[in-house]
């Protein structure tokens, strides 16, 4: 191999390394934190600003219910399955100050944190049967006609939400 060709390699792996080393606590906690710098416009105004932050969670889809056959029917009982998604709410972290309303013995700092919780839903799915039963022996093998059924599998999300209100001095 030539000198440039190693040089080449090594450059690309080590920013695959790289790559995939950045990336693995964020996949593996399965939030993304978004930090908004406010810093350097509170030293600009001379003023205390709220201090912002947020995590965004990482959609993780899962495998599809496989459908079922169902003994006369012609179509399976699940046409269309539902497709099961595991997430996060996004969480929040928000610091701001307040005027002094109560006066100086009084709380001067309002904190919100909302941290990310686990959510996991499923989406719709479709339920149907042709218009035909199955093959008949009494009709010489032919199907007969009925009326065509469909339903709606409803989707379904659950999830607990959590946070924390507070208020003082300087927090």
């Amino acid at each position: 191999m030539k000198p440039t060709t190693r040089v080449t390699l090594a450059a690309v792996v080590t920013g695959v390394a790289a790559t995939v080393g950045a990336a693995g606590p964020a996949a593996a906690a399965g939030t993304v934190p978004v930090p908004v710098p406010l810093g350097g416009v509170s030293k600009a105004l001379d003023m205390e600003l709220p201090r912002l932050g947020a995590e965004v969670p990482l959609l993780k889809p899962g495998a599809p219910e496989s459908p079922r056959y169902v003994t006369g029917r012609l179509l399976p009982d699940r046409t269309l399955p539902r497709l099961p998604v595991t997430s996060g709410l996004p969480g929040l972290d928000a610091r701001t100050p307040l005027p002094h309303v109560l006066g100086d013995g009084g709380f001067d700092h309002l904190g919100v944190t909302a941290p990310a919780g686990d959510l996991r839903a499923l989406s719709p799915g479709l339920s149907m049967d042709a218009p035909l039963t199955a093959p008949d022996g009494g009709n010489f093998g032919l199907p007969s006609a009925k009326l065509p059924q469909a339903g709606v599998l409803t989707p379904a999300v659950q999830s607990v939400a959590g946070g924390d209100l507070g208020t003082g001095p300087g927090l």
